[in-house]
């Protein structure tokens, strides 16, 4: 089993308010040349969370700690005009979060959580996860 020692959260960069599925991100991680979807686990929308790849596989969605890393993506990320960062999350998609990352602390105890700004020049995902995960 690998070992787990951070949860990094990202977001899709997809604009507010649209529906996007596990496998449209699988297919753009495709055409990127990844093996397949690079997240462990996806957010929707409207809360369902659905499973990307296994998390016994290393992900491919953090340079440098893919190994060592749990990768949450949730679905936006940006405003409506495709461009500015912007914190698009529903309410059940908060809820989900919560949830899903309690859960991962208690199957990677000592885990700590982080967004994927904290590891690359990027605005992902769109809020401070230390402010609201406190890890």
């Amino acid at each position: 089993m690998r070992k787990i020692d951070k949860i990094i959260v990202h977001c899709s960069a997809t604009p507010e308010g649209r529906d996007y599925t596990a496998k449209d991100i699988d297919s753009w991680h495709r055409a990127r040349g990844f093996n397949g979807i690079g997240y462990h686990w996806v957010v929707y929308r409207d809360g369902r969370v659905v499973k990307g790849r296994s998390e016994s596989q290393a992900g491919a969605h953090c340079k440098g700690y893919n190994a060592r890393s749990i990768g949450i993506c949730y679905i936006g990320g940006v405003a409506s005009d495709g461009k500015t960062p912007k914190d698009t999350r529903t309410a059940a998609q908060r809820e989900a979060l919560q949830i899903l990352i309690k859960e991962l602390l208690i199957k990677y105890p000592g885990a700590t959580i982080h967004g994927h700004n904290e590891f690359a020049a990027k605005a992902c995902p769109s809020f401070d996860v230390k402010r609201e995960f406190g890890s």
